[in-house]
């Protein structure tokens, strides 16, 4: 969709506040989803692939909290 097809609020306020509703939605909905993924018994590999970031990055911004949710996380293989 181009962006002059995207509905913006006339008041850069609602707009910039959509925005950042968006945005944490979106968080929310990745957190959601990597867990659902590393529970089901994906590999950081695999998840980094279908968010298009390195393994790192996916690990790094979510392996504390899912150890905190009790998710058992793979090692990787020597």
């Amino acid at each position: 969709m181009p962006a002059s097809d995207i509905p913006v609020p006339q008041d850069p306020a609602d707009a910039l506040a959509a925005v950042v509703a968006l945005r944490r939605l979106a968080d929310q909905l990745e957190d959601a989803a990597v867990e659902q993924a590393m529970r089901a018994g994906w590999s950081w590999p695999q998840v980094a692939e279908a968010l298009g970031v390195t393994r790192q990055a996916v690990h790094r911004k979510h392996a504390k909290r899912l150890i905190a949710a009790g998710v058992k996380l793979r090692r990787r293989s020597p």
